[in-house]
């Protein structure tokens, strides 16, 4: 990120260990013109939200101290990777919010604050956002219009009036729901809400919404605890609580990247005697389950439970069949 950004940190670094800088002691140490430290000092200030204020009575600039009791930091020369990644991606889910340009007025502030935090200079952050890719497979778009309203019901606690297409019946049908949680899973947008029709806790998809609208009554508050005990419980983004257990054993080979993964935080792991991995997670719905363990192909099998089993062989027999 250049020379400006050293400057940067030399100013910070002057201003903080010292208490306070004058003009000149910060002219000598940058060995900068007074218009180049004048454009620094202003650009700290308005653009990374630096704290700095002159003392006259003192001819120094330095840190205010009513700054909301925070302390200033300026973004690293570089970031760690899970720094990295939630910056990166934030501003690409942002971004794609906004296909058809609905949601700008609200998004912009936030993705000009993310790209000031990326570099130092739009150049830096431009270049950043070239040289660092995060590939989106199987994303399904949210209308903008939905993703506002719904967006908007939440944090207002209010109910929402929609038709919702039930993929798995192939149907639709008009729901009143509350919401309580948004959830982006897979490249994929879903709300957990109270459903007044089903009288429970239930996982919409928001890309199978075909129209939404408030419905003018209150929300029904349901405590983030329960939508966590009720929904969580389960592999991936299927819902529930009645909690089965699968033990899958992984090839040797296949382990060398198995072992690295996370499929879910409660999973129990170990390598077995003949170099097998073996992973015990919890799931309530297979259907997930079941696709995770067929991209591994013949360097996985299920061990338990065996309706776990006999629903990926016949997944197997059901692909076979189309080559024979």
């Amino acid at each position: 990120m250049g020379n400006r950004t050293e400057r940067f940190y030399k100013i910070e670094k002057l201003i903080r260990h010292q208490g306070g800088a004058s003009f000149e002691q910060m002219l000598e140490a940058l060995e900068v013109s007074p218009a180049t430290l004048k454009r620094d000092l202003q650009f700290l200030r308005d653009r990374l939200d630096a704290p700095i204020v002159y003392s006259r009575l003192d001819n120094l600039y330095q840190f205010s101290t009513d700054f909301r009791g925070q302390k200033h930091e300026l973004p690293g020369l570089w970031f760690d990777e899970k720094e990295l990644y939630s910056l990166l991606m934030a501003h690409q889910l942002l971004s794609g919010l906004d296909g058809d340009g609905m949601l700008s007025r609200h998004l912009q502030p936030l993705l000009d604050r993310i790209y000031q935090l990326l570099g130092t200079t739009d150049t830096d952050s431009a270049e950043l956002m070239r040289r660092v890719r995060i590939i989106h497979a199987g994303k399904r778009p949210v209308p903008s219009a939905h993703f506002e309203l719904i967006g908007s019901a939440l944090l207002n606690r209010q109910r929402i009036a929609m038709r919702y297409f039930t993929r798995t019946r192939k149907s639709a049908s008009d729901r009143e729901v509350s919401p309580q949680r948004l959830i982006h899973y897979r490249n994929t947008w879903y709300l957990d809400a109270w459903c007044h029709q089903a009288n429970e806790l239930r996982r919409f998809a928001l890309d199978a919404i075909e129209s939404a609208e408030l419905s003018g009554h209150k929300a029904k508050d349901i405590s983030l605890k329960r939508v966590e005990q009720e929904l969580d419980g389960g592999y991936g983004i299927f819902a529930g609580n009645k909690v089965n257990w699968a033990t899958l054993a992984f090839s040797a080979d296949a382990a060398q990247w198995v072992a690295r993964e996370q499929w879910h935080p409660e999973q129990q792991t170990r390598t077995l005697p003949d170099g097998r991995y073996e992973l015990k997670l919890p799931y309530v719905d297979s259907t997930e389950l079941v696709m995770d363990i067929l991209r591994h192909g013949a360097e996985v099998e299920v061990v338990s439970p065996k309706a776990l089993r006999d629903a990926v062989v016949k997944k197997l027999d059901a692909a076979r069949a189309h080559y024979a």
